[in-house]
């Protein structure tokens, strides 16, 4: 067999057990790892970011200060106002704030050399800030029309024959109060997780056909692997962005249809 075309034992992609490090140190159940680690840099670089372009606060901004207003102004204007509604708006501004960059950032370390995990790809930190926005927003709903109207504002759509309400409102309130807040981690979960193996995948095949095939095979397949990795790499970074404010956008129409008058 010509040795440029030897083909040697067969390609074992990476598993789910490969993308989950193990932790650093474990307390009881309590396991500190760099997941861990890394949403607590994102907590420190976000709020050190921020505190030091709002600093000084100039009439003519600097570069840093002008980036701060702007991404601020986005989040307030366009997934606040704009959503929300100008009347209600402003008290959820901070948590829309915190919900975006926080997202954002830990999805952003995926694509960032030797950190290289957004901490979203595990379902916990998904799950944990879905609970948040839950919580926040049906004790908004509560607040605005008491238990009762807000549970026929989620569970009896209007304009429909009454007798549909005995299907409709067991389908709703599953839809509305129980399947929403699951669909709400598992959307940025899933895209983080499928992305961080897709980078993984891309990686170890490229290794695998430079060092194991060698040969003609081996190198046009390493160059192919490389190329794909980096189209995986820059679409991971949009998906990444995305995510953030998908996530924040759908909070924001929730607490809207939380607060709106009538069903």
């Amino acid at each position: 067999m010509n040795p440029a075309l030897r083909i040697p034992a067969e390609f074992v992609a990476p598993s789910t057990e490969d993308a989950h490090l193990p932790p650093f140190f474990e307390v009881g159940s309590f396991a500190f790892g760099k997941q861990s680690l890394l949403i607590l840099l994102s907590v420190v670089i976000i709020a050190g970011f921020f505190l030091f372009v709002i600093r000084r606060r100039a009439m003519v901004p600097s570069k840093g200060q002008f980036l701060g207003e702007m991404g601020y102004g986005f989040v307030r204007n366009h997934l606040g106002r704009d959503i929300i509604g100008e009347k209600d708006f402003r008290p959820y501004v901070p948590l829309l704030f915190t919900f975006f960059f926080f997202i954002l950032v830990n999805n952003l370390f995926g694509s960032i050399l030797v950190l290289q995990l957004p901490t979203f790809a595990h379902p916990g930190s998904a799950y944990v800030v879905a609970a948040i926005a839950y919580v926040v927003w049906v004790f908004v709903g509560i607040k605005r029309h008491g238990f009762g109207q807000f549970m026929v504002k989620m569970t009896m759509p209007p304009n429909v024959p009454k007798i549909l309400y005995v299907i409709l409102i067991p389908l709703e309130f599953l839809s509305n109060l129980i399947i929403r807040p699951v669909t709400h981690a598992l959307r940025v979960f899933a895209t983080m997780f499928a992305g961080h193996m897709a980078i993984m995948v891309a990686a170890a095949l490229t290794a695998f056909l430079a060092t194991q095939v060698g040969g003609v095979l081996g190198i046009g397949g390493s160059i192919f692997g490389i190329i794909l990795g980096l189209f995986i790499y820059f679409l991971e970074v949009l998906i990444q962005v995305l995510q953030a404010y998908i996530f924040t956008l759908l909070f924001a129409v929730y607490v809207q249809g939380a607060l709106q008058e009538g069903h």
